[in-house]
């Protein structure tokens, strides 16, 4: 029997994923949706459509409506687990929008409480809470936003990578935003959102202190290993290979650092083998095997 099975659900996710909906309403609805800033992906469509069809559809409304579809199209090829992660997150994001917005004794109808109509601050904050809920959601597993899914399956058949079919539906989204409101204003502070918010989720998903790995090529494999196992107590990964220009037999050795053991791994290394040569690129995630296991 397969354990941890990426299809099975794992209940222990669904409270981050609670948290994650939570987020991201409250950066949509407290400081983007009350000075008409937009939000990316069908988040922004919806939050226009409730803008142009005023008061006879809330945008909780347009959330369900456009996300649970697009979710449920992408189910054969994003697996259950994923699928009812996402569905939950916009279910939760969907939920709170309501509360905040109709339900709760919070004036969101002019202004944001918070920054008022200071439209930078509102982009800003906006944009970094909600990338923040967003984030949470792909780090338990899923997504708050359907043209995610719509991009991993459209974008290789178009030629593209799925970051670039989501940045053309956003520059399409914003441009018609700008025709919509005949004025350009208000879609120009939406890319400040949409930008505090890509880079936010690629903090939360891939954390602010990346770890960095370090590709050594050393005709002293053994004593650069044990000398790095010893100093940092880490274990090391090496593979024999061959020089393409000298022919001569040596290894490549593979280790996994932070930002700060950068330099005392390198002068580790070139006291054991002064001829040694290192590359350093970053990592954006690392896991690791549980032993006890």
């Amino acid at each position: 029997m397969i354990q941890n099975s990426p299809m099975r659900l794992k209940w222990n996710r669904f409270p981050g994923l609670l948290l994650a909906g939570l987020i991201n309403a409250l950066g949509v609805t407290i400081f983007l949706y009350p000075v008409n800033l937009y939000d990316s992906g069908i988040s922004g469509t919806s939050m226009l459509l409730a803008q142009l069809i005023q008061e006879q559809l809330p945008l909780s409304i347009f959330l369900i409506a456009l996300n649970v579809p697009l979710f449920l199209f992408g189910l054969k090829r994003q697996g259950r687990a994923f699928t009812c992660y996402s569905l939950f997150a916009v279910t939760v994001y969907s939920l709170s929008s309501w509360l905040i917005t109709d339900v709760l004794p919070v004036d969101v109808a002019i202004a944001s409480p918070l920054a008022g109509q200071d439209l930078l601050l509102c982009a800003l904050f906006g944009g970094l809470i909600s990338g923040l809920g967003s984030g949470l959601t792909i780090r338990f597993g899923g997504a708050i936003d359907g043209v995610e899914v719509m991009a991993v399956i459209f974008a290789k058949r178009l030629g593209l990578t799925v970051g670039t079919f989501v940045m053309i539906y956003n520059v399409i989204l914003y441009v018609i935003c700008g025709i919509a409101l005949s004025s350009w204003i208000l879609p120009l502070y939406s890319i400040v959102t949409y930008a505090a918010a890509l880079k936010t989720v690629d903090f939360v998903v891939e954390g602010f202190d990346r770890s960095k790995a370090a590709t050594i090529i050393t005709v002293c494999p053994k004593a650069v290993c044990d000398a790095l196992s010893q100093h940092f107590g880490s274990g090391v990964t090496w593979v024999q290979a061959r020089g393409g220009f000298s022919n001569t037999q040596k290894a490549m050795v593979y280790f996994v650092v932070n930002r700060f053991q950068i330099s005392q791994m390198r002068d580790i290394v070139h006291e054991v083998d002064p001829s040694a040569y290192i590359t350093i690129s970053e990592v954006a995630d690392v896991f690791r095997v549980n032993q006890d296991k």
